[in-house]
């Protein structure tokens, strides 16, 4: 603890800690009693006041429904953020975890109240529905219950709607608590340390470092492989079992309904992305010869160049480059994410009983954004910061829409994170003058492009191995999913990189798979969308500047499609991810040409 502490210290992060009174004092608040109970009773009133007569309603009496609805909404999505952000920091703590279990059942009761309109508003002739749709008091929410009539398919009875929404709170959410729970008490290693501190040593330059934190961190999850392996199995069945209920044909079918895109743009992405493992295979064998290895491991996938610039970068250094890159693009992009930093809307230490990783919750639009990430000082911890505040500040614009336009579909919210990894990594690379340096810092940035684009798509793969392995053999053992892995993950770097037997438990750790099953093909998307949408502003500037920024104030207010159209984005069009693609391919032909 000491050392971390001093680390925290080092970099100045120790006092970097999000406010979470702007939601609530403390899990002993009074206010946060209240609005529980608020809940409760306006959920139950408002089944009282509609339940069984939407059909009847008129647009004035519908808007006033869906006002009440988002405001109850809304309400939840508060307590639920303050539960939450409240667990995440400090998972070992038995009252942070059992508050975060109390709301999410609290928010399956009061939506067992309400899931009624959904069903009957879906229920709705088509005719009578578009002429709702057309009326004046019902424009805020056209898009908002348009979409919703997409799910009509795959809806089923009322009854077992709420037997479903009865469940939920031992469901989902409750394994995948189990699993943060594991993986965030777990230690590794003779040091007893935690995974991100683990996961950080694989960017280390001495390869004896990288090789240990690889072994400590296969020791780790093959000892809780037995629990790892039944969480991840009881979760695609409950998958397999939800989607056969609703009638979804295929296991990414319900993901890709959520993100309003269809299963063949999906298919365009994954094929485009899959044909061109080959850049893949060029870079590490280029990397092999630039570490001087005879062979590279998968331990050694992240060791870093050797000119590559290795100063530790103190959070006020962070803080300013990242406010820099986001005022140049836009003043208002970097007066959004100033607020991050001076309103304590960020948690940036490093500490024990805190999860791993980064990300970027949107809270409520009354309140603002938070951003959770571990920071430690290193450029790649910079490009994090930068990720997760264009999530942020995307939140923040789109939040004026209200709560239920403001819900961005993940491939569009990728985008801008990704977006604005772009923009810090282009004034980092300005600011370079030495050539090999320049060489290193944009094989890192190529790195991290593989990690969006190539293992987020052969991360997929892994998935419908997975779910399709679970559907049609049952329950997988912990080594067949090690197959799984070791397959998916050899066909992207094909014979650049050796993956040794201890990799195949390296599936365990990743939480994307439980919580949000076929996610990870959005970071694909959002990072070759975003090579395109670069490519476009290189030529049109503050044209473009303008049409970015509507963009990220939409929110979720009409379909991806649509929101892009003023790009002349076609989505299934190959040629169009081959050209993020071939974006990607000049910047590894720039390396291999620097010698």
């Amino acid at each position: 603890m000491a050392e971390k502490g001093s680390l925290n210290q080092q970099l100045g992060t120790d006092q970097v800690i999000w406010n979470l009174t702007d939601l609530y004092q403390s899990i002993d608040a009074p206010e946060l009693e209240s609005d529980i109970a608020w809940c409760k009773n306006e959920a139950a009133a408002i089944n009282r006041d509609f339940k069984g007569s939407v059909a009847t309603l008129s647009a004035t009496q519908l808007s006033r429904l869906i006002k009440r609805l988002e405001t109850l909404d809304s309400r939840i999505g508060s307590l639920a953020t303050f539960g939450f952000l409240n667990f995440t920091t400090q998972v070992s703590d038995d009252k942070a975890g059992a508050l975060y279990q109390r709301i999410i059942e609290i928010a399956n009761q009061c939506n067992k109240d309400t899931v009624f309109f959904e069903l009957e508003w879906n229920r709705l002739d088509e005719s009578i529905a578009e002429q709702l749709l057309t009326t004046e008091q019902i424009q805020p929410y056209h898009h908002y219950l348009d979409s919703m009539r997409r799910y009509r398919p795959h809806q089923l009875e009322e009854m077992e709607e709420r037997l479903l929404l009865e469940l939920k709170s031992v469901g989902r959410k409750s394994w995948t608590t189990l699993f943060e729970k594991v993986i965030g008490n777990l230690r590794f290693g003779e040091q007893g340390r935690t995974e991100e501190e683990v996961l950080s040593d694989l960017y280390r330059p001495e390869r004896v470092l990288r090789k240990q934190a690889a072994a400590d961190l296969t020791e780790g999850l093959k000892s809780q492989s037995h629990i790892l392996c039944h969480i991840y199995n009881t979760l695609a069945a409950e998958k397999m079992i939800s989607d056969r209920l609703r009638n979804h044909q295929e296991w990414v079918s319900s993901m890709n309904l959520d993100n309003q895109i269809s299963d063949e743009t999906v298919t365009t992405l994954i094929e485009s992305v899959v044909s061109r493992y080959d850049i893949v295979n060029r870079y590490y064998h280029l990397k092999k010869g630039l570490l001087g290895l005879d062979s590279l491991c998968d331990y050694d996938r992240y060791a870093p160049l050797p000119s590559l610039p290795s100063e530790t970068i103190p959070w006020r250094d962070c803080r300013r480059m990242v406010l820099d890159s986001f005022s140049d693009f836009s003043e208002e992009m970097g007066n959004i994410a100033e607020k991050f930093f001076s309103k304590s809307w960020i948690h940036a230490p490093v500490r024990q009983g805190k999860r791993g990783g980064a990300f970027a919750h949107p809270c409520v639009p009354d309140v603002h954004p938070y951003v959770m990430v571990n920071y430690t000082g290193t450029l790649r911890d910079v490009s994090t910061v930068a990720h997760e505040l264009g999530h942020g500040v995307h939140q923040v614009l789109a939040s004026r829409k209200g709560y239920y336009n403001s819900d961005t579909p993940l491939v569009l919210a990728e985008t801008a994170s990704v977006f604005a990894e772009l923009l810090i990594f282009k004034s980092q690379l300005e600011a370079l003058t030495d050539p090999a340096e320049k060489r290193a810092f944009i094989c890192q940035k190529l790195e991290s492009i593989f990690a969006t684009v190539f293992r987020q798509v052969a991360m997929n793969r892994f998935e419908q191995r997975m779910h399709q392995g679970r559907r049609t053999h049952g329950e997988l053992s912990a080594d067949k999913l090690g197959d799984y892995w070791l397959e998916t993950q050899q066909e992207m770097f094909g014979d650049s990189v050796e993956l040794r037997d201890d990799y195949r438990t390296w599936w365990s750790y990743i939480p994307h798979f439980l919580s949000t099953p076929g996610y990870v093909y959005s970071y694909a998307f959002g990072e070759l969308l975003v090579l395109a949408l670069y490519g476009i502003y290189k030529k049109s500037g503050s044209d473009f500047t303008e049409k970015y920024l509507a963009l990220l104030n939409a929110g979720g207010s009409d379909t991806p499609y649509r929101l892009l159209e003023p790009f002349g984005i076609d989505l299934n069009d190959q040629s169009f991810w081959l050209q993020g693609l071939d974006v990607i391919d000049e910047m590894l032909q720039e390396v291999e040409q620097m010698g």
